[in-house]
């Protein structure tokens, strides 16, 4: 099933991913060493990364909606999808929690509270990458109906579009 959202022949939603994944990961780690005696400086630098990921987050869940839309009703890749999709809610909801009561705080450093409440949804965004690599890797969600080893670039337009003689 291809992605109904691409920026230059590539679905959009694997392209926003990373970055909220690689900065609420980051941003527990960070706490985490700060808790544990790192560098004062730690604490902020972590709520910035979580501030940011969750802009991230809110983009590449727009973005996976679309596709998760045009999954046909009654499959298993539905399931998987909406699977996905809730625990994505859950990481954000929890993330958002941990930033919310940091927000005004005297200190934006995290106490065990918080840093288990990180732990948790960093735990639950891990099983929902794998899921997310479920989707694409065994149920074919995004992918080209074209994709091959050989298949042409993606900046190539379709050949239904393709003049007779064209050489590409």
């Amino acid at each position: 099933m291809e992605s109904r959202l691409k920026a230059l022949g590539h679905p959009v939603h694997p392209m926003l991913v990373m970055f909220p994944l690689a900065l609420l990961v980051t941003g527990a780690l960070f706490d985490i060493v700060d808790t544990v005696g790192g560098p004062d400086f730690l604490g902020e630098v972590a709520y910035w990364n979580i501030t940011v990921g969750l802009g991230g987050g809110l983009l590449a869940a727009a973005a996976g909606t679309v596709d998760l839309l045009a999954i046909p009703a009654g499959t298993r890749a539905k399931r998987v999808a909406l699977t996905h999709a809730a625990a994505n809610v859950a990481v954000i909801l929890l993330f958002a929690a941990v930033w919310a009561v940091r927000l005004n705080a005297e200190s934006r450093t995290a106490g065990g509270a918080l840093i288990a409440i990180e732990v948790v949804a960093v735990a639950l965004l891990g099983v929902s990458a794998w899921l997310g690599g479920e989707l694409v890797d065994r149920l074919g969600v995004g992918v080209d109906p074209e994709a091959g080893l050989d298949a042409p670039s993606s900046l190539r337009p379709p050949a239904a579009t393709q003049r007779i003689g064209d050489v590409r």
